[in-house]
């Protein structure tokens, strides 16, 4: 990577703004997409559903939506929900966790040209459901509802046979306001479990076997309410390796493993490359790190490295280039102008840039304006969900 880092420093020290930017590497997101484009010609009873807040940038979704040929979106964080209706035509859309009741209120007061749009508002408990209905039946529309079920992750979600029977029995008394369109189950526990506690094969197969039971209940005690198009959602990026192998699932969300930012290093996703770095300015280079009110320490250090100070910090991201570089103990941390080391033979100035890999995609890139499409030593400036 030292190549790829010089030359990127050397062309974004030729752009007008010498500001912090986050970077797409467009070649090794390409390589991502195609990758994951391969898997899905393979599993064929999987439909790619993209996240929007781990892409959270309408070019980045068009690129990514292009070329996996969908249309279908899991959207987390309401105000990213107008962009992509007034953006795909053929939006699919399913809200990854459920919405307060104030905001379908919001979505149906406001904007009556999209009420027929394709959104499967997502379900946790018989008591949601009824805030939902009562929306419904004072907007005269009828509500898309998946159910959200506890697959072994347990962040809520239909845990029992008699909360899933409550939902079901109340969709089938409101068919004019409600329709029933699928289950959502989140299962990133599978890879995250230490090995020792329980092997990621096997806490997969346990989730499968859970999905699989509320799915017979469906179809023995709620046969008017299944059909084969239903959206049996799950997985994510952490469980992708296993989906595309095998899956009571029909449909797929995924998002972040496109960009692989650090969380998301794993072995199953080792073939991955990561795809997104944030770059920043060098303002300032000491010969050494002088701690403030320590003149004793500041004396005997060896003062092997030095001391830069760069434009902003402390984001959600680790110092990768140069080589050695990495915030400093004693001094701390600062989110206005931080300070890092890196070795005393490193050759770097002010105007230089360093560089850092993000832990997360979803909270980095609302964070910057634009991110910068970089492709052939020349970036292009996409416009983000900015916060």
């Amino acid at each position: 990577m030292n190549h790829f880092f010089n030359q990127l420093n050397r062309d974004l020290k030729q752009t007008d703004e010498a500001l912090p930017k986050l970077i797409l590497d467009h070649n090794a997101f390409q390589q991502n997409l195609a990758y994951v484009a391969q898997k899905f010609k393979i599993a064929t009873h999987l439909k790619p559903r993209l996240v929007v807040k781990s892409l959270a940038c309408l070019e980045l979704i068009k690129s990514c939506s292009q070329y996996l040929d969908t249309q279908r979106f899991m959207v987390f964080h309401y105000p990213q929900l107008l962009p992509v209706i007034e953006n795909f035509s053929a939006s699919d859309i399913l809200f990854g966790k459920p919405m307060p009741v104030s905001l379908v209120r919001h979505f149906y007061a406001h904007h009556t040209q999209w009420q027929d749009s394709h959104i499967q508002w997502l379900v946790d408990t018989p008591n949601r459901l009824e805030q939902y209905l009562e929306i419904a039946q004072l907007y005269a529309v009828r509500l898309k509802i998946n159910i959200e079920i506890d697959v072994g992750l347990h962040r809520g979600g239909v845990s029992s046979v008699h909360d899933l029977t409550l939902i079901l029995k109340l969709i089938e008394q409101y068919p004019e306001h409600l329709e029933f369109t699928g289950l959502m189950g989140y299962d990133a526990h599978v890879t995250k479990l230490p090995s020792m506690v329980k092997k990621a094969e096997v806490a997969f197969q346990e989730s499968q076997d859970i999905y699989q039971n509320f799915i017979e209940i469906i179809q023995q005690q709620f046969p008017s309410l299944w059909h084969v198009e239903l959206c049996l959602n799950g997985g994510g990026s952490p469980s992708f390796s296993f989906h595309v192998k095998h899956s009571v699932c029909n449909d797929m969300s995924f998002g972040s493993m496109l960009l692989k930012p650090s969380d998301f290093d794993s072995e199953s996703l080792s073939i991955l490359k990561p795809a997104l770095w944030i770059a920043t300015p060098v303002l300032k280079v000491l010969p050494f790190t002088q701690i403030p009110s320590l003149p004793l320490l500041n004396k005997f250090l060896p003062h092997k490295n030095k001391a830069l100070f760069v434009y902003g910090g402390y984001w959600m991201a680790d110092y990768v280039y140069p080589e050695g570089i990495h915030p400093h103990a004693l001094y701390g941390r600062s989110s206005n102008q931080e300070m890092v080391n890196v070795p005393k033979h490193t050759a770097i100035a002010v105007d230089d840039f360093v560089f850092l890999r993000p832990t997360q995609s979803e909270t980095i890139i609302p964070q910057f304006a634009q991110l910068y499409c970089y492709e052939k030593r020349a970036f292009k400036t996409w416009e983000t969900f900015r916060e």
